[in-house]
């Protein structure tokens, strides 16, 4: 263990013996963080993979900087079918190890197939469709949307419960149980599965079972009631035969009679059981059929017939939906938000003399910051803030450079576009937030000029740039 102050390793002692530090809550506070480690990775190996993610989680919270912590949490999320999530684990393992980390493994798998990663995309906008027509009420839709997304990514856990829950809606108990069964396989103690898995176990457990005995299509021969003791009885098929046991005073015309009376019997039950039952029988196999070609059938005949039955529905909510599905996958959507990420982390993890810094550039600004400041997750954000801190600067200064040239050519439409997109990326520059008040003030522009020369002097109250912003807000 190495002393937080000054990085040399602590004896037994409360004390840093090199620089008289007190390590004695620092101790108390790396042990914690360890036994939450070993506590997930006890979980993990037996695939109780939410617990795993809780006690990793926790010991993340006490020490931040635990690299095979954070590498094993990434890992358990890849096994859920979280890629995302893994990805932002292993991006921020990376950046507080940059050498001999084998998160740097982890990454190049998956980034190096573009199979993989475009399998990735298609896995997380076809689920989010499927949300969709959750939320639409168009299960059907849902179940073929969640059937895809699983065929591309097995291990999704998430997919599996949703799709045992549309089952569970419909009533497919046996179907939802086997989702549920895929779910325990991955992640053993999964609090959502089991509590789903429970509420199956009951509908199954109350259904009427079938005790009966078969061998060769023939039941166990039992006595029947109503029948002579000299007699036995079972079943062939639909047919039910009784059978006298031979004895040496039957007469020959009482073996004709029963002979008759047992086809007689059976020419009726063929006519009237067993033609209906196979009927029947057919039927169901033919409609079993139909249901297994509906699911399979392609997804935009199944959206065009959902949409004739709902027609007049539709005109009426057409205005409300379209502003729904602008808010999940427009602009600023989750899905959407989600792609722009990944977007930035592949750029950012190429080789820096291989970079391609117009590419990042527009994929940094492409992402809401809004949406970062709001919405997004903790992980989210700090990826996000990880690759500004590591690039912002230094494409600020390009669109920096290129708003100057435009200033000088009186160009001043594009010089406040590249101002702009340079504070964005670099928030603490007030040189950034001058220029563009200057470039609002030259253009013309007073009220913009004015609110910018204000946010210099509130933000760099103390730099030359406030009191020159200050002497021309006095102007103005």
């Amino acid at each position: 263990m190495k002393c937080y102050n000054c990085g040399r390793t602590l004896s037994e002692k409360n004390f840093c013996t090199a620089c008289g530090a007190d390590v004695t809550l620092y101790k108390k506070i790396m042990y914690i963080s360890n036994m939450y480690y070993n506590d997930g990775l006890e979980k993990a190996n037996v695939r109780d993979l939410s617990g795993a993610v809780t006690s990793l989680r926790q010991c993340l919270k006490f020490n931040k900087n635990h690299i095979e912590a954070r590498n094993l949490l990434g890992l358990v999320y890849f096994e859920r079918g979280q890629v995302a999530a893994a990805l932002s684990e292993w991006v921020i393992s990376k950046n507080f190890r940059p050498d001999k980390n084998i998160a740097d493994d982890y990454i190049s798998v998956v980034q190096n197939n573009a199979t993989r990663q475009d399998t990735l995309k298609q896995t997380i906008k076809k689920y989010n469709i499927a949300l969709e027509y959750c939320r639409q009420d168009s299960l059907d839709l849902a179940v073929i949307q969640l059937k895809k997304v699983l065929s591309l990514n097995p291990k999704f856990v998430e997919a599996h419960q949703l799709l045992a829950l549309l089952y569970i809606k419909n009533e497919e108990w046996e179907k939802a149980y086997r989702e549920l069964l895929k779910c325990v396989r991955i992640d053993t103690n999964n609090t959502t599965t089991l509590s789903y898995l429970k509420e199956v176990n009951l509908m199954l457990d109350g259904e009427e079972k079938s005790s009966s005995s078969h061998t060769s299509g023939y039941t166990v021969p039992h006595r029947r009631k109503g029948v002579a003791e000299d007699a036995i009885t079972y079943q062939s098929g639909n047919e039910t035969i009784i059978q006298p046991v031979n004895t040496r005073d039957s007469a020959l015309a009482g073996t004709v009679l029963n002979i008759v009376i047992g086809l007689i019997i059976g020419i009726a039950v063929s006519c009237f059981l067993i033609l209906p039952a196979r009927i029947r029988s057919q039927e169901n196999d033919y409609i079993e059929q139909l249901r297994e070609v509906s699911e399979n059938s392609d997804a935009k005949t199944a959206t065009i017939s959902e949409l004739e039955q709902k027609l007049g529905k539709l005109e009426e909510e057409n205005e409300s939906y379209r502003q729904q599905v602008e808010e999940l996958t427009g602009a600023n959507g989750e899905g959407n938000a989600t792609d722009s990420l990944f977007e930035v982390v592949s750029l950012y993890m190429a080789d820096a003399h291989e970079r391609d810094k117009e590419a990042l550039q527009e994929a940094l600004l492409s992402i809401d910051e809004e949406y970062v400041e709001t919405e997004a997750s903790a992980a989210y954000k700090e990826v996000y803030q990880l690759i500004l801190d590591g690039v912002g600067k230094e494409l600020a200064d390009e669109l920096v450079q290129a708003g100057n040239l435009a200033l000088n050519q009186n160009d001043y439409t594009t010089a406040i576009e590249n101002f702009e997109k340079a504070w964005r990326l670099e928030k603490e520059d007030g040189q950034i937030l001058y220029q563009l008040a200057q470039a609002y003030r030259l253009s013309e522009d007073d009220e913009k000029a004015k609110e910018t020369y204000e946010q210099v002097v509130e933000l760099f109250p103390d730099s030359n740039y406030a009191r020159n912003a200050q002497e021309y807000l006095d102007e103005l």
